[in-house]
C-alpha cells in the first residue's frame, strides 16, 4: 500500500482550518489538552490508543497529570500527512470538540 505524501503549504494551512487547537510546531502537528483530572486524561489516552491502534498510526504524546500533549508526524515520510490529519480529527472528537 502506498503510504501518503507529506502535506505542505495550502492543503496543511486548509487541513489546519478544520483543526482548531492544533498548530504546527517543528513539522509536526502538535495539541496540549487539558482535562478536570489524571483518571479523565488517562481514560482520553486509552481511547485514542484504541483509534490510533485501528488506524495502524500511533501519536508521540506524554501525560503530566491532568494535561495530554499531542505530537503527530508521519515518520516514514518525514512529514505531516492525511493519516496525521484524520488523527487529528478523531482526538478532537475524542476530547469533545465540535465538528467545524
Amino acid at each position: 500500500m502506498a503510504r501518503p505524501q507529506p502535506l505542505t503549504g495550502d492543503d496543511l494551512d486548509a487541513a489546519l482550518v478544520g483543526l482548531p487547537g492544533w498548530i504546527v510546531v517543528d513539522g509536526r502537528l502538535h495539541r496540549a489538552l487539558r482535562f478536570a483530572d489524571f483518571p479523565r486524561a488517562f481514560g482520553f489516552m486509552a481511547a485514542v490508543a484504541t483509534v490510533a491502534q485501528a488506524m495502524d498510526h500511533h501519536p508521540d504524546w506524554s501525560n503530566s497529570y491532568a494535561t495530554v500533549t499531542v505530537d503527530l508526524v508521519t515518520h516514514d515520510v518525514g512529514g505531516i500527512t492525511s493519516l496525521d490529519i484524520q488523527l487529528a480529527q478523531r482526538i478532537s472528537e475524542l476530547a469533545g470538540d465540535q465538528p467545524s
